[in-house]
């Protein structure tokens, strides 16, 4: 009798889905309010506006708020048309560039990337340490400057346009950054954004966390509010890591 006992929970363990989040989530994205850095042409920023917060005449509470903000700010997805004439806005992004398995990149340059392996279909972090300054606008952008002028001071990390080809020919899903953008802070062509974007690959900036992540072997998960037709839009990203 105990050995049938023993072998119905074996049964009954066997046959328990699978949890499909098993594993550590790690949250990739920096939170949206006053204080997020945006382009330093936009001017307005993340504005949230309260709308009613209390209780009601029938003594319950109700909050609700309503905000505006650009399409490229914060945490957020380039859509390809963002730089690619004719190519997809933010909803017509396939979720299979959304959702896939992680790899770590540390070098920003091809030059130091042999024998690095990136298997096709998969979503490439840029990890160049840059976002440790997040929430100092000046050390993060390079400049205290506002405005168009402001473009020219601009300072920080980016991809070269090699390393962004070299990327394509792997035919990844999408790539991601720690920086305000995937091109460095002096690009004035902005040829890594069009090289990605003119290939269908969506990209990701400021990507925050990094750090909390291992080199592979992880699953990226990166949702944007479905704007239809959007050039961007605020993006919540967080990676799968198993334990």
């Amino acid at each position: 009798m105990r050995g049938l006992v023993v072998l119905v929970a074996a049964l009954i363990a066997c046959s328990e889905p699978a949890d499909p989040l098993s594993g550590r989530l790690v949250d990739l994205t920096h939170a949206f309010d006053a204080e997020t850095i945006f382009w330093p042409t936009e001017e307005e920023g993340f504005v949230l506006e309260p709308v009613f917060a209390g209780h009601t005449d029938g003594g319950w509470w109700y909050a609700a708020n309503r905000f505006r903000t650009a399409e490229h700010g914060g945490t957020h997805l380039d859509a390809p048309i963002h730089f690619a004439e004719g190519q997809v806005g933010v909803d017509a992004v396939s979720l299979s560039r959304l959702v896939a398995p992680g790899r770590i990149l540390e070098a920003t340059d091809v030059g130091g990337l042999a024998g690095q392996v990136v298997e096709p279909g998969s979503i490439v972090l840029i990890r160049t340490g840059h976002g440790r300054h997040w929430g100092d606008r000046t050390r993060y952008l390079g400049t205290d400057r506002t405005g168009p002028e402001a473009v020219a001071h601009l300072d920080f990390p980016g991809i070269t346009p090699e390393l962004a080809g070299w990327l394509v020919e792997r035919e990844v899903a999408a790539v991601g950054i720690d920086t305000p953008s995937i091109d460095p802070g002096a690009s004035q062509d902005f040829r890594a954004h069009r090289i990605l974007a003119e290939a269908g690959v969506p990209i990701f900036e400021n990507v925050a966390g990094m750090e909390q992540l291992p080199a592979d072997g992880f699953t990226v998960l990166a949702l944007p509010m479905k704007i239809r037709g959007g050039s961007g839009a605020p993006l919540r990203i967080v990676a799968l890591v198993p334990e």
